[in-house]
């Protein structure tokens, strides 16, 4: 059951997302708490699955990966033995950072970062097109990339900001 998240959990995640490495003594005098009320508020966000890991980001100009290639799949049928045997199959591909079910007309969209075109062109031929259930693939490379984040905040619905009813 997830509990209710007021400004200073709102407060609290932003901090971490934008530096996951504050300690929580520097959280705590931005929220305006006591490190030990703000170590409580952040080990119950993680208890509930709201913080899910933290995690290094890597700036790819210092990679070999900066190429942004977005795919979309198609499979020859939706069973759920055809997508289980898709989904474990592409989970070992290095090379795909995300992967999506999707509703529409392709079945997975799927976001995979390579070295070049070229490079990008040998996966598309010996792995992606080889994946089990594979009818149909179609790429399309990213010139830049404008805006790369994690999940915002502001997504988060706060259950106590609705107003109160009187009956």
């Amino acid at each position: 059951m997830r509990s209710e998240f007021d400004n200073i959990d709102i407060t609290i995640i932003n901090a971490l997302q934008k530096q996951g490495r504050l300690s929580h003594a520097a959280i705590a005098a931005e929220v305006h708490l006591s490190p030990s009320a703000c170590l409580r508020r952040v080990k119950r966000l993680e208890d509930e699955g709201i913080i899910s890991g933290y995690h290094a980001r890597l700036s790819r100009n210092h990679t070999r990966q900066n190429t942004t290639v977005f795919v979309e799949i198609s499979l020859d049928s939706l069973t759920d033995d055809t997508r289980e045997e898709f989904e474990s199959a592409v989970i070992d591909v290095a090379e795909v950072v995300n992967c999506h079910f999707m509703a529409g007309q392709f079945d997975y969209f799927l976001q995979v970062w390579c070295e070049d075109p070229r490079a990008y062109e040998r996966l598309h031929r010996t792995v992606l097109s080889q994946l089990p259930q594979v009818t149909a693939v179609r790429s399309t490379i990213a010139l830049r990339t404008i805006v790369e984040r994690g999940a915002s905040v502001s997504a988060i619905q706060i259950e106590n900001d609705q107003p109160d009813v009187a009956v």
